[in-house]
């Protein structure tokens, strides 16, 4: 009796290990590529998925360039989020390389929101490519002249030489200007062609989403100074010539020099992209509306400088936004518009850039 216990006990462990042998192990989770701080930059929380899918990740950095940013709730002080979307398939250890769309945020925005990961994932998904959002703060993209108390902001140089050679050094990009844009909405828009034309050896297409591309228009800069004022763009605030320093004349020269309406020459032999509608009716929604009305004015200032210049450039001047996507009227923020901006813009790049 004793020894056929011990022979039915023997065989239920090797029948219970043998179960274990046979049921299926689940996959070990695949985190997103790692970064290693340099340039500047110190890598100060590691890349983790932000999406279902794993195709886009943030990580956050402290920038010697940029060591004290204004903050809006939820950001961290001194820290800089970017937001990176993965092309579909993308493999750190395979040889393939892709190109790169740097997309810069509006003012009092983030980059790392739920509607600039969807309206990215959406206009991706089926192109081989890496997209880059940010951290802009309330930059106007430029390295300020009178920062003042809040120390060093040195927005350009943060975005230029020290984003980009980060995201290359740990990401498989196509590093020149074959293989990387820039794009972005609103002051992103300013952002985008702005250095786009201080740096066209860094990038082969650059588009404007609503931009307000023309510092010599007065209604332009009484935008960037309320940005400069407005506790809602980020505390703490600062003054009216903390970033182009004193908006009026005689005194407004770095205003009008760093201006990109005037300075399109810069961008020949760039593809080059402008996206605006005209405000719709402007009853409904009317800040909105007025807003994206006056921007329209420094697109078409841009779009006849370009024009004079001979520049080859793409004008999608929808209006009311009623035939350029549905749910789109022609408003400055407005969601279906700028997902119909991306999509178009993503084809532009992809029938451009070099890619796998």
């Amino acid at each position: 009796m004793e020894s056929h216990v011990k022979r039915t006990a023997a065989l239920t462990a090797v029948f219970a290990a043998a179960s274990v042998l046979a049921a299926p192990v689940a996959a070990a989770e695949t985190g997103p590529p790692p970064f290693t701080s340099g340039f500047g930059l110190t890598v100060t929380e590691q890349p983790a998925w932000v999406d279902e899918t794993h195709r886009t990740f943030t990580l956050a950095v402290r920038s010697d360039q940029v060591p004290t940013p204004s903050t809006l709730p939820g950001q961290t002080p001194g820290q800089h989020v970017l937001m990176v979307t993965l092309p579909a398939g993308y493999d750190g250890a395979a040889a393939a390389r892709y190109p790169v769309l740097y997309s810069l945020h509006g003012n009092a925005d983030l980059p790392n929101t739920q509607r600039n990961l969807d309206i990215t994932e959406s206009s991706t998904r089926s192109a081989p490519l890496i997209t880059v959002h940010p951290n802009g703060g309330r930059s106007w993209y430029s390295n300020w002249v009178n920062p003042g108390a809040l120390g060093l902001q040195n927005w350009e140089n943060f975005h230029l030489t020290q984003v980009i050679p980060l995201i290359d050094a740990n990401l498989r990009t196509i590093p020149d200007r074959t293989g990387r844009a820039i794009a972005g909405h609103s002051m992103g828009g300013f952002g985008a062609v702005h250095y786009a034309e201080h740096r066209p050896d860094l990038f082969g297409y650059v588009g404007s989403f609503s931009g307000g591309l023309d510092l010599q228009n007065s209604e332009q800069r009484a935008v960037v100074a309320e940005t400069a004022l407005d506790p809602a763009s980020g505390t703490p605030t600062t003054s009216v010539d903390a970033i182009f320093g004193p908006p009026i004349w005689p005194f407004d020269g770095i205003w009008n020099a760093q201006s990109p309406a005037q300075h399109v020459s810069a961008l020949r032999g760039m593809g080059v992209a402008l996206y605006i509608g005209n405000g719709g009716d402007l009853t409904v929604d009317p800040l909105h509306a007025v807003v994206e009305s006056r921007a329209r004015e420094t697109n078409l200032v841009t779009a006849a400088n370009l024009t004079a210049e001979g520049i080859p450039f793409t004008f999608a001047d929808y209006g009311d936004g009623s035939t350029w996507a549905p749910g789109c009227t022609g408003k400055h923020n407005q969601q279906p518009c700028l997902q119909a901006d991306m999509d178009h813009f993503v084809g532009l790049l992809m029938a451009a850039l070099r890619h796998p």
